[in-house]
């Protein structure tokens, strides 16, 4: 043979793909290897280009090699497969596209190879198709993984979680298939009652149960809890988990997440920065510390994140939410289109749908909003989907559907002050329904005494019913715990509305004190200052006036 395989095979498995994909053209057209006499080494050749081009992400250049090596497999003559699949066996080979050290082919390895290419393209359909072509006790640890995803991915719940289930029979450590199996409503009782209790004989993984595997168990009962929105318990589980993993990446993600959809922003902010301090180049989760510093108004670290974070992968659907975060400020319609993009790269990215959600919500488009939130809400409903539906629900007076999504989030999460207030928002905006909303915040503030979200909202109730003082002494009380800037705007609303001037004033600069780039404090500030000037602070700008009447004329000559 002109080319010997075996120089191509050293290539894959020194990772030189390049070479390999060019060593292969060789190969393959080599005049030596006789398509109709030697169709096996024809084969062959083929599946060895193929998984250069796979290594090299040229997955629709893949996939046709791999059909073409199918094909040639076809027409091997009877005894010379059998042959060839018992040399396999023997050769006791994994099926992954990552393992090169082919001497003969075998069809379902081939036809995994082909889904993974189509997984890689986001062709799950396609993907599932091929991979259900493949027999069930055919199917090693890699195939179940990927039967999984697929399933999932094409909303096939009860496939996904047979395959979930299958791969932690076969090993306990597949961390994902616990992940996922916890979001689609596993118990932890059902996950750990999938461990391989017995030794094994046949070299799957097993589980000590002594002290060095309980940590696997709690991690699954962690899982569970954030799953069915019990944060409390997964966060209590997941800080001891820490104390025995300290500075575990992994872990502190999921307790920022967590601490980020319960509103914890500030414990939130300090892990995801204990992430970075640790290991400066992770992407995943980072779109969702971009918005707790947009919330926060830290734009400096803004910029710095995002900076950082295109230099790493610029290719993430993490880095277009962060982008779109960013952008927020300076263009909503162009941060809508960052937003997009994160959820045409990766269709499961919640991030992307929330922060979608929110542009479009700030865009008055709450119609399509509501897809964008239920989007996110498929995928994995969390306290923040529930808010964006009331929110956009109410935002063009869909009442009753507003109530029905805030009554989920209570159903879901009982012990969720934010889900109490929730209900409350939607009572609140119409005026039969001012006292029951009052009701739900106060129930919300015993439940959770520290939830200033509540505090706000029932101070606002009492300025519209007209009682300005209990509104003061509400915020003034909050004020003596918390220093933060929303109060003092609040406060400062309140004494503006009653006529409370130089009160006002003092608590607008003091909420801009505390947080400098506090819009709701800047425009106020600015309407303010024109009440005390005697000047009516709605009152059209003369000036802007002037511009729009000489646009107009200008417009109107160039009709004429």
């Amino acid at each position: 043979m002109d080319v010997p395989k075996e120089q191509i095979t050293a290539l894959l498995d020194n990772a030189l793909f390049n070479s390999a994909q060019l060593l292969g053209s060789f190969l393959v057209s080599s005049s030596t290897v006789n398509a109709e006499t030697s169709p096996h080494l024809k084969a062959e050749n083929l599946v060895l280009l193929g998984d250069a081009l796979f290594r090299e992400r040229e997955y629709r250049r893949a996939i046709h090699t791999y059909k073409q090596a199918l094909q040639y497999y076809k027409i091997i003559p009877k005894q010379n497969s059998t042959s060839s699949r018992s040399a396999l066996s023997a050769s006791n080979r994994s099926s992954s596209p990552n393992s090169f050290n082919i001497c003969a082919i075998n069809e379902n390895e081939v036809k995994f190879k082909i889904a993974s290419c189509h997984f890689a393209l986001s062709e799950n359909k396609v993907a599932l198709v091929e991979m259900e072509g493949i027999p069930s006790k055919a199917r090693n640890l890699q195939m179940s993984l990927l039967m999984a995803k697929l399933y999932r991915n094409t909303k096939h719940t009860r496939g996904a979680v047979t395959c979930y289930r299958e791969c932690l029979r076969q090993c306990p450590y597949v961390i994902e298939a616990i992940i996922a199996l916890a979001e689609l409503g596993a118990s932890a009782k059902d996950i750990i009652s999938l461990f391989p209790q017995t030794p094994n004989r046949g070299g799957r993984a097993q589980l000590d149960h002594g002290d060095s595997s309980r940590w696997l168990q709690r991690y699954v009962e962690a899982q569970c809890c954030i799953a069915s929105n019990d944060y409390k318990g997964g966060l209590e589980l997941l800080a001891e988990l820490l104390q025995r993993f300290p500075n575990n990446t992994h872990i502190l993600l999921e307790m920022a997440k967590v601490e980020a959809i319960i509103g914890k922003n500030d414990e939130a902010i300090m892990n995801f920065e204990k992430v970075r301090s640790v290991d400066p180049y992770v992407v995943t989760c980072m779109d969702e510390y971009a918005m707790l510093l947009k919330m926060k108004s830290d734009y400096s670290k803004l910029n710095k994140l995002v900076h950082d974070l295109l230099s790493i992968d610029p290719t993430r659907p993490e880095v277009f939410v962060a982008l779109s975060v960013l952008w927020e400020r300076k263009d909503e319609r162009g941060a809508l289109s960052y937003a997009e993009k994160s959820i045409k790269i990766d269709e499961r990215h919640i991030p992307g749908y929330l922060m979608k959600g929110n542009l479009l919500l700030a865009l008055k488009r709450p119609e399509s909003a509501v897809m964008a939130f239920r989007g996110a809400q498929e995928l994995r409903a969390d306290l923040r989907s529930y808010q964006g539906l009331v929110h956009s629900y109410l935002a063009f007076s869909k009442v009753k559907e507003a109530l029905y999504a805030a009554r989920e989030a209570m159903k879901a999460m009982p012990q969720s002050a934010k889900a109490l207030k929730l209900v409350g928002d939607v009572h609140a905006s119409n005026s039969g329904g001012r006292e029951k909303a009052k009701k739900f915040y106060e129930s919300a503030l015993r439940l959770e005494p520290g939830y200033l979200g509540a505090a706000l909202a029932l101070a606002e109730l009492h300025v519209i019913e007209g009682r300005n003082g209990d509104a003061v002494s509400l915020l003034e009380r909050y004020l003596k715990d918390w220093a933060d800037d929303s109060l003092h705007v609040k406060l400062a609303q309140v004494f503006a509305a009653t006529n409370m001037l130089q009160d006002s004033l003092s608590h607008y600069q003091s909420a801009l004190r505390i947080n400098p780039q506090n819009e709701a404090a800047k425009k106020g500030l600015e309407r303010l200052e024109k009440q005390m000037k005697g000047v009516d602070p709605d009152a059209p700008e003369e000036e802007e006036n002037e511009v729009d009447d000489a646009d107009a004329e200008q417009e109107e000559a160039e009709l004429l």
